[in-house]
Order: structure tokens, then sequence, then C-alpha cells
């Protein structure tokens, strides 16, 4: 006897495909997602030693190890491969049906959502999105993660609900809409002798810079779409974090290019102060992004409608920041 999501199933029992009992599947996928018969357990609220008989039906039923013990870490097999994308999608279908209802009341909503998230945007559109969510479906759950590279990745295996990032790296296998555009602008301290509105392409060459890079390699918008324009400045510091630019910035010489709705903020703390940069940049436009499979779930559709409303409220929020310091100064 087994247990599977606290099921007892007896040898023979339960729905059956091809003589494999359907509820070994769900294993299987966090078994191959986890790598780890303890975790997978854990994940699945059973016991180690029903997760370990799982995987020896499992192993028996397709004839090979699936998971193999390299060292002191597991590996898939070529067979565990080859299924892990084609399961994964099958899970996500089955989930997709499960959770979707016919109708969503946020009043009485208990649902989970999972949002993946740049800090940037946790700092900009992310506080208005929970004020309304909060006030219009309290019994609401939502959960931010970090981006990655191809942050596609977590929709496709179930792990988000939704994700934000810029629209040039969404998938175009997945369904999005255009979030918002938001206009570049540079930082620069607010006692620095460079004067006007709009910096020159010699100041702005000639000062060292303070660029964002993700954790995980790669590069941020603004530094890819100066590049691409042919704005070769000198990097002099590095951060992890976009939120952190405006800040870096203060008391020192050099210059940061960042989101607008990301500076603005920054106005009503002092010791900055904002320019154009030499030449028109493209504005960052965000997208936001779901699975193919949850197009018709009508609480992410109601999620979307309460991001472009909280989109619409940051930038409120950021016209009067800099009117404030228009006002200060």
């Amino acid at each position: 006897m087994i247990c599977i999501d606290g099921v007892n199933t007896k040898e023979g029992a339960g729905m059956r495909f091809k003589n494999l009992d359907l509820n070994l599947l769900v294993a299987l996928d966090t078994l191959i997602r986890m790598r780890n018969v303890s975790r997978a357990a854990e994940e699945m609220f059973i016991t180690q030693s029903a997760m370990s008989n799982a995987l020896g039906r499992l192993r028996d039923y397709f004839d090979d190890p699936l998971l193999i013990q390299v060292g002191r870490s597991m590996e898939l097999s070529p067979l565990a491969a080859s299924l892990e994308e084609p399961l994964r999608d099958i899970i996500v279908r089955i989930e997709a049906a499960v959770v979707s209802t016919p109708s969503f009341d946020p009043g009485e909503a208990t649902r989970s959502i999972g949002l993946v998230v740049s800090d940037y945007m946790l700092h900009t559109i992310m506080p208005p999105l929970l004020e309304l969510v909060t006030a219009r479906a309290p019994g609401m759950q939502i959960h931010f993660r970090a981006q990655q590279n191809f942050p596609h990745i977590l929709l496709e295996r179930g792990e988000a609900d939704l994700l934000v990032a810029p629209s040039l790296f969404c998938s175009t296998n997945h369904p999005s809409e255009v979030l918002w555009e938001d206009p570049l602008c540079c930082v620069i301290d607010a006692a620095s002798k460079l004067e006007g509105d709009r910096l020159s392409m010699e100041d702005f060459l000639a000062s060292g810079h303070v660029v964002m890079r993700p954790p995980n390699g790669g590069e941020s918008y603004a530094e890819r779409i100066c590049r691409e324009v042919g704005l070769r400045f000198r990097v002099e510091v590095t951060t992890f974090s976009f939120s952190s630019l405006p800040l870096l910035v203060r008391g020192t010489p050099r210059i940061a290019v960042v989101q607008r709705s990301l500076a603005s903020p920054i106005l009503r703390l002092g010791g900055v102060r904002l320019m154009e940069p030499p030449v028109v940049l493209p504005p960052l436009e965000q997208s936001i992004q779901w699975h193919s499979h949850r197009v018709r779930d009508p609480a992410l559709m109601w999620m979307r409608e309460q991001m472009h409303e909280a989109v619409r409220l940051a930038t409120r929020r950021m016209q009067e920041a800099e009117a404030f310091a228009c006002a200060s100064a």
C-alpha cells in the first residue's frame, strides 16, 4: 500500500491507463522536478518510505531506473529526461482545469496567485496592486517570485500564474499583453555641476556609470538599449538590484540610467535629480504573460485588470512626486 496526496492506494486500485496507476504520475512529476526522494515526499506531504515505494513501482512499470544516484545527488535517466516536459504539461493542464472556476467572486475568493516580478516592479507597481487586491479580495493570497533567466519556464512548470517582464523577454509560446511603458531617465547627484534638463553626449560618456546586472547573468534593459543605440559608457559600479540605482549615485559624480517610475519617488528623499539622456531611448515596455492553458481562468483575468489599474495609480503618484520636487527646487 502507498499513499499519494494523503490517499491510500492498494495495488490494483485507482484509475489506470495502460496498466499504470495514474496517481503515480504526480509522484513521478515531483521526483523529476526535485531529483530527491526526501524533498519530493515533503512536497507531496507523504512519508519518505511511501515515496520510495512509488519510485519502485514506477521503475518496475517503465523498466528503467528513472533517477540514478551519482555521488550525493540524483540525476535523471535518459527516459526520465524525455518524460519531464510532456509530463509537466499534462500536470499543468490538469491543475488549470481543477483550479479554474466558471465564475469568480473576488470578495469571496481564497485563491493563491503566484507572480514572477523583478525588484523594479516590486517597488513600483506591486505596492498599489496589493492595496487594490487587499481592499477588493481580502481572502486572496499573493506570492511574489524573483525573475530569472527565461522566466516563462516558471509558467510552463506551473510554479507561477503570471509573469511581469520586459516584452522582449517574454515567450512567444504563451499569450501576453502590454502592461505599461516606462521611459528611461538619468539620475545624478543633486549637487552635480551638470546643468540643464538633458545631458550632453560628452558628459554622459565622460562620467562613470552605475548599472544593474542580474545575479544570474545577462544585462538589464537599460544597458542593452544603450548598447544598441551606440552609448558605450564606462561602468564603475554594478549592483544586483534595480531599486538601489538612484541611491547609489548620491554623493558621487556618477550617472545611472533608470526607469522613471523607479527614480521619481526618490526625489522626495532629496539628494538626486533627474536629467534626460543625450539621445532618446525607447521606453521599457512591460508585459503580463500567462500560460496558454490558463486563458479562460477568471481569477487571472481579474488580476490582470487590477494590475492595469495599479499602473494608473502608480503613474499618478510618479507625477505627484515630480511635481513636488519641482515645487521644492
